[in-house]
């Protein structure tokens, strides 16, 4: 459910977190709300269906950020639809005009919902599932609906290090100018000192929780972005050697994402036990700073405000999604 209550910066239960990058952003422009309606723009509550916390959590942080609420809204998705696969894309829209354009402060999304597990059948179970991975199941399926081709075009080959260039995709959609990143791993050969470089799309990325009891965002974006050695079975093939070897792997930022995405992994393995890690994670709400860890040649210090989160209170067995979003129109939470 939307909310405008307060939300703190030590918020326990966080499972994910979606930011928007305060370089590239622009407000969604709308009129002030009327004093004289109970209900304010985009803030509207979703039915649940049984057990579809886990969509309307996801939903309810999909609406709240604004140069998607602006594409879909205005009307701009419809000269981009695929006319073989258009249903998911245009339900989605509909949900996101009943919580902006309606006067209802609930509304059900089982248009959305339908339309959506005619291509996941799993999605349609009523049983309960992972917010993070229908999150990705949504992004992909919109991006398919939406995209466009383009052709690909060359680099000037002494501007920039081999390495580090950035990938031009065949295909782009408000998905990916919104929420595609890519990351460029370097990797050593600690044998014979070769490095070779690899390039990697994300929209998430899942970040380790390196304390047992308490730790920052920061925290776990430094274990996650730390060089790791990877030894005995994880040994990589290295083409100079010809065979495989110990290799040191390290990652870095090669394009930012405008909205980025964590998950962050407390369902953890210990030994042949799995469990939910209960660490107290600390976040600022303005100013993530994420220059550390962008590649120096791309380097566009690039800093993030919290636009929403996905919390999951429970257990391994089961449990329950809620969302906090702020709101475009009155700022709050």
């Amino acid at each position: 459910m939307a909310s405008q209550q307060p939300f703190t910066a030590d918020d326990f239960g966080i499972y994910y977190v979606l930011t928007e990058c305060t370089d590239h952003y622009d407000p969604f422009p709308v009129n002030g709300a009327d004093e004289n309606q109970p209900h304010f723009q985009g803030v509207t509550g979703l039915q649940n269906l049984g057990n579809t916390c886990y969509m309307n959590a996801i939903l309810q942080c999909l609406c709240s950020i604004s140069p998607l609420v602006e594409y879909f809204l205005s009307g701009k998705y419809i000269t981009a639809l695929q006319k073989d696969c258009s249903e998911v894309a245009t339900a989605f829209a509909y949900v996101m005009t009943d919580m902006w354009l309606g006067d209802s402060d609930c509304v059900s999304p089982e248009i959305f919902w339908s339309a959506f597990g005619k291509l996941y059948p799993a999605f349609m179970k009523k049983t309960q599932q992972d917010a993070q991975e229908f999150l990705i199941y949504v992004l992909n399926e919109l991006h398919e609906t939406l995209k466009k081709y383009h052709r690909r075009r060359s680099y000037e080959k002494r501007s920039i290090p081999r390495f580090c260039r950035k990938m031009i995709a065949n295909e782009s959609s408000i998905i990916t100018r919104l929420f595609e990143g890519q990351l460029n791993y370097s990797i050593i050969c600690l044998k014979c000192e070769n490095c070779t470089y690899k390039n990697e799309v994300f929209t998430v990325l899942s970040l380790p929780i390196p304390s047992k009891y308490e730790c920052s965002l920061q925290d776990c974006l430094q274990c996650f972005f730390q060089q790791d050695t990877l030894t005995w079975n994880n040994q990589i093939y290295c083409s100079f050697c010809e065979t495989k070897q110990e290799t040191a792997v390290k990652a870095n930022i090669s394009k930012a994402p405008k909205i980025i995405v964590f998950h962050l992994k407390r369902f953890d393995i210990l030994g042949t036990t799995k469990r939910k890690l209960r660490t107290d994670i600390h976040y600022p709400l303005t100013n993530l700073d994420l220059t550390p860890y962008i590649c120096p040649i791309f380097r566009k210090h690039p800093k993030y405000n919290l636009c929403a989160v996905v919390n999951h209170s429970g257990d391994l067995d089961g449990g329950h999604y809620t969302a906090f979003c702020k709101n475009s129109v009155t700022h709050a939470w």
